[in-house]
């Protein structure tokens, strides 16, 4: 049985010359459905190129990215929004959500543009921010206004959910919750989970941890002591 996400000779250069930086340099890598990932390394070392490349947000210069069993290397611009809006979920570090809209509305959009969204009343409910539907991004916390992107990423039911430092701005409490629902997603929808992060902690809850130095895959293990998030030491 194929793996869900299979990468072979990933490369991605940016500038020319002596200036150029080798932003993935041969990656090898291969995660297997639904399960939670944790890519760790410095700044500068690859983490959120390889994430962009996985979600299509950008192309390889040489190498093969199979999601799904799909081939997205080499597909036209139709075809990998096509990808995007429906097989991935994106959750950043600084929430973009619409600031105009509610939280409600914020999710809505999504769910409008999908062929068989999740009931938006239900991933609010699932994600503890159902009271919070009809007020405003900036009248919420950070922590919350992070559930209210991870809601907005799941209510199309994306079979790969992709994080990029989406506890960096926040605290403890609130890292501590923000990864608990992640937890919790995985756990009900089997959605395939990437999270890039600096903080070497939330590696414990992984199912499979990647380490990435300069451009290249360091390490790759399976971990044996998994942790639930409300264990883990923040």
């Amino acid at each position: 049985m194929s793996a869900f996400i299979e990468i072979q000779n990933a490369h991605k250069n940016y500038g020319t010359g002596d200036a150029v930086v080798h932003a993935l340099d041969g990656v090898d890598f291969a995660l297997d459905q639904g399960k939670i990932c944790v890519i760790l390394g410095p700044s500068g070392s690859g983490k959120s190129t390889l994430l962009n490349m996985i979600g299509g947000l950008d192309s390889l210069d040489e190498g093969t990215i199979v999601v799904d069993g799909e081939e997205i290397t080499g597909l036209s611009k139709k075809k990998l929004t096509e990808y995007r809006l429906n097989k991935i979920g994106f959750v950043f570090q600084f929430y973009n959500l619409i600031p105009d809209l509610t939280i409600r509305e914020n999710v809505e959009v999504v769910a409008e543009i999908v062929k068989h969204p999740l009931d938006i009343d239900e991933v609010l409910a699932a994600l503890e921010i159902d009271s919070l539907r009809d007020r405003f991004p900036v009248e919420l916390s950070g922590g919350q206004q992070q559930r209210a992107s991870i809601a907005r990423a799941m209510v199309k039911k994306p079979k790969l959910l992709l994080c990029d430092e989406l506890t960096g701005a926040l605290d403890t409490r609130a890292s501590r919750q923000v990864l608990r629902f992640i937890e919790k997603i995985n756990a009900q929808y089997h959605t395939t989970t990437m999270i890039i992060t600096h903080n070497e902690a939330i590696a414990q809850m992984a199912d499979t941890i990647v380490r990435i130095k300069d451009g290249k895959i360091d390490s790759q293990t399976e971990n044996d002591r998994k942790k639930s998030a409300e264990d883990i030491e923040l």
